[in-house]
């Protein structure tokens, strides 16, 4: 007993002048201070502001069932969020060994041992017991491990949030552009159809020899122009739809029957009403992810800060040890054993302060990586609305072109077949209907696209409130 007391009679003491002299590193604000715009640049459609629960399935509002389809699929079956999924769960798993840390360890035991020494007699050994030890965490060094730990777990919720907004949009984008080229196929092959008919015109006047050969030769290169588009825009639709596919997890020419049947490119509703910029950033997932990352740098500064200090560890033994099995069980096998040690750094060459130095400067890079993302958090949203509204007000204009030139090109055909306009009019109204309408279907799929990178700026895909209920759910083992 009295050795006990003496064991601690100097550790005692010397744990409490080093937890005196020690000096966390200080906790300054983790967060950069951001000067957040109050409101968008470009005006919002007048309503409620939309927040994240509306658009957790913002593409239920293309009313396209088939869309909906192909992300629920995506979201499924996508290699990237699977791998996502995974990393949350290495992340989760290393934060329960951060955890375990904390607690005492208990081991058991078993041996048994048979000796012979010269001419002596063989002897035998048995040996049964538990072992356990504890570190006290001192200076917070595991505490600060755990706190790592549990920031990295979310921050790699948040990754897979960030990964499931990215492959819903990129579904909806590539679906949209798999659309528009079926939607530019068709206008292509019906232009070709009329001008074939032209043709048609044409050849019988040459050979009544009310037109030259020039006119012949100008409305089979038009119609040759037109044709020669149609294997380019056929290549397009199927790449899309392999793309698709890919996204989709499956093999590329998987999704060719459930594409085959036509439909017009899904249009969203125009209704939607922004948040204030700071309610996005709080939405978004690569937001709240790098948030998360600078509190995981932050931990780290002080995990390393504590390893500087000297570590304490309690261990302890009790077992049985007897020579046979039958005497293992008795009194007098009883063995136990009680260790109290302490253990530091004396000279290390500035090697810990190093490792500081170093874990603050992992700090600031995460700051700044913060500070990236919210800026192009920002930007990703003004981008977004300046080409909806340049898209919108374009494909206005487009409409009002293409029904003139729809009527511009009845008209003359109507006038050539009756010989009051010569047929350069007739190729030009026709070359000029078949633009306007390219366009047209160009710049509908953009505006579609428009759409679907707006609700993914605006942190669209994925619910915080769900996010952070699962994020702090302990890992079943």
């Amino acid at each position: 007993m009295l050795k006990k007391r003496g064991l601690w009679t100097m550790v005692l003491p010397l744990t409490l002048t080093l937890t005196a002299c020690a000096s966390l590193s200080s906790r300054s604000p983790a967060l950069p201070v951001i000067a957040v715009p109050a409101a968008w640049s470009q005006a919002a459609t007048p309503g409620a502001a939309v927040g994240s629960t509306a658009l957790a399935q913002w593409w239920q509002r293309f009313n396209d069932p088939l869309l909906d389809a192909l992300i629920t699929q995506a979201l499924q079956a996508n290699t990237s969020v699977r791998s996502a999924q995974a990393a949350l769960l290495q992340a989760r798993a290393l934060r329960d060994v951060a955890a375990a840390g904390l607690l005492p360890g208990v081991s058991a035991s078993a041996s048994a041992q048979r000796s012979k020494a010269g001419d002596a007699g063989a002897g035998n050994v048995f040996n049964a017991g538990f072992d356990a030890s504890w570190e006290p965490d001192v200076f917070g060094g595991k505490r600060s491990a755990l706190q790592a730990g549990e920031a990295g777990a979310q921050a790699s919720a948040a990754s897979l949030a960030d990964v499931q907004v990215s492959i819903a949009a990129e579904v909806a984008v590539t679906y949209v552009q798999y659309r528009g080229a079926q939607a530019r196929l068709a206008i292509a092959r019906d232009n070709l159809a009329s001008q074939l008919e032209t043709l048609q015109i044409t050849d019988w006047r040459v050979q009544a020899g009310l037109l030259t050969s020039l006119e012949g030769e100008q409305a089979r290169a038009a119609s040759e122009q037109t044709r020669a588009q149609i294997p380019t825009l056929e290549t397009s639709v199927a790449q899309f739809r392999h793309s698709l596919a890919l996204l989709c997890g499956q093999t590329p020419d998987a999704l060719r029957t459930q594409l085959a049947s036509a439909a017009p490119v899904p249009q969203a509703q125009d209704d939607l009403a922004l948040s204030m910029p700071a309610e996005t950033l709080r939405q978004r997932p690569d937001v709240r992810a790098a948030e998360h990352q600078v509190s995981a740098a932050l931990a780290r500064v002080g995990q390393a800060d504590a390893a500087r200090y000297p570590s304490f560890q309690l261990s302890g033994s009790l077992g049985l040890r007897a020579l046979t099995l039958g005497t293992l069980s008795g009194s007098g096998a009883l063995v136990s054993a009680l260790l109290g040690s302490v253990s530091g750094p004396l000279f290390d060459a500035g090697a810990g302060r190093a490792q500081v130095r170093a874990q603050q400067a992992a700090l600031e890079q995460a700051r700044l990586s913060y500070q990236t993302t919210v800026l192009i958090a920002l930007k990703d949203v003004e981008d977004a609305l300046v080409a909806l509204a340049g898209d919108r007000e374009r494909l206005l204009r487009l409409h009002n072109a293409a029904d003139a030139a729809a009527n511009a090109a009845l008209i003359a055909r109507q006038r050539y077949a009756s010989g009051l306009v010569d047929f350069q009019t007739v190729l030009e109204t026709q070359r000029s209907l078949f633009n306007t309408q390219d366009a047209v279907a160009t710049t509908a799929t953009d505006l579609s696209a428009d759409h679907v990178r707006l609700y993914k700026a605006l942190g669209g895909g994925w619910q915080p409130q769900r996010d952070a209920a699962m994020h702090t759910q302990p890992s079943n083992s």
